[in-house]
């Protein structure tokens, strides 16, 4: 692990002490995070597995990310290797480059950014970095944009393509991401006067079509298309959202689903926050539960089940991610209603303390089940020692129904808890300006 990150920190001095006539300026942080979790519960079991005898592992995992990032008039690049690992792997566990691009910004405000980025839009609901997964999640493509007097506005191009495939057309299978090729624009405006803000989302997405189904090879095409509204006041924030899938997914099967939520947050004192909000995901209709007590789906003229595709997931359905992260029994969606609550306190910039309860539903009817999937409470804390020192922990429990039970072969009626506890070092380890 060693080697990679002093070629890299070596290659990026050399840079920035090279003569140049305009004023740059290196900077580069070093974050070490570690991450210790008990389970009892999270993770769907597998279909032939007993969801009442579980043996749960715990487990340490670490992660080691280099930022570079290299500036000076008008041009910026950044180069972030990453290690992530859980203690007691074989091997090296994994290495790779989460981040390596360029950006070349014009004085009207236009620019083009180019390479392997982390992206992050609106609320992070449908394209975000996912930063609690240690991998988190980057995407290589091309950028260009606009942003000034308000308005920002994104375009976004990707094309993948596995390196083993020289011959025979272009094909496109386990990837770091699962689209083939994406389209993205994102256009966002903000009202100085009332605090408006509002933002359209429209992406185009190609995916290896299953060749199995077809004779020629094919890629099959699905489109988002949405909207995100907030409203920032003194007391407090409002926010919205709508989002609507159409197209085909791999197999050739129309997609017709959608997800609309809300939420409310507000400031009653310093330091205090109180939280309100609602999700809901539409669900694949036309799944039963025979006498036997056997699943399945019935009938599917389209999927209807709402894929929430890159968003970071882990903030809006629980942090014990049951939810669009695992897979439910025989893989099919019954769609999420997600009412919440709960409040923060923040002492002293030092001390945050967290609390949230979850109320969970499906959104579609099954037959001889309930929909309510459970209830979930997820507490939360954190302390910064010093400004790039902290210590994060958590704990969630769940009492789950018996919907929970069958849908995600998970034990709910004695109830599921995860806890974690994760140390960060985030320190910046070199400034050169010149």
């Amino acid at each position: 692990m060693r080697t990679p990150f002093i070629r890299v920190f070596a290659l990026a001095a050399l840079l920035v002490r090279a003569p140049s006539l305009f004023a740059q300026e290196l900077t580069a942080h070093l974050q070490m995070l570690t991450q210790g979790e008990i389970r009892n519960g999270g993770v769907t079991s597998p279909d032939n597995q007993d969801p009442d005898v579980q043996d749960h592992s715990n487990f340490i995992v670490g992660r080691a990310r280099l930022n570079l990032d290299f500036q000076r008039k008008g041009l910026e690049i950044k180069v972030a290797p990453q290690y992530t690992g859980i203690w007691g792997q074989r091997g090296f566990g994994s290495f790779h480059m989460y981040e390596a691009w360029a950006r070349y910004t014009l004085p009207a405000g236009l620019f083009v950014q180019l390479g392997r980025q982390a992206l992050s839009y609106d609320d992070q609901r449908i394209i975000g970095p996912n930063d609690w997964a240690m991998a988190a999640v980057s995407h290589d493509v091309l950028k260009l944009g606009y942003e000034g007097h308000g308005h920002k506005a994104h375009f976004l191009f990707a094309y993948n393509q596995n390196p083993e495939n020289t011959e025979g057309g272009t094909a496109y299978v386990d990837g770091s991401q699962p689209y083939k090729t994406m389209q993205t624009v994102w256009y966002h405006y903000d009202e100085p006067h009332t605090g408006l803000g509002a933002s359209l989302l429209f992406m185009n997405m190609g995916v290896q079509a299953d060749e199995s189904l077809t004779a020629v090879r094919l890629t099959s095409y699905q489109q988002l298309i949405g909207t995100h509204l907030t409203l920032q006041r003194e007391w407090g924030n409002l926010s919205a959202s709508y989002y609507h899938q159409l197209g085909k997914n791999f197999q050739l099967v129309p997609i017709d689903a959608w997800m609309a939520a809300a939420k409310a947050v507000v400031h009653p004192s310093k330091g205090l926050s109180l939280t309100a909000g609602y999700d809901y995901l539409s669900g694949d209709p036309y799944f039963a539960v025979t006498d036997g007590q056997d699943m399945g789906l019935v009938y599917r003229d389209k999927i209807r089940g709402f894929s929430c595709l890159y968003g970071s997931t882990h903030k809006f359905y629980g942090m014990m991610d049951f939810f669009y992260v695992s897979t439910y029994y025989h893989g099919f969606s019954p769609g999420l209603q997600n009412a919440y609550g709960g409040a923060s306190f923040t002492f002293r910039e030092k001390l945050s303390l967290g609390a949230t309860y979850h109320y969970m539903a499906i959104t579609t009817n099954i037959n001889r089940m309930n929909k309510t999937l459970g209830h979930c409470v997820d507490l939360s804390a954190s302390y910064h020692f010093t400004k790039d020192i902290s210590l994060e922990a958590g704990f969630s429990y769940m009492k789950g129904t018996d919907t929970m039970i069958r849908l995600k072969r998970q034990k709910g009626d004695s109830g599921l808890s995860w806890a974690w506890l994760t140390l960060i070092f985030n320190p910046r380890i070199l400034n050169i300006k010149q």
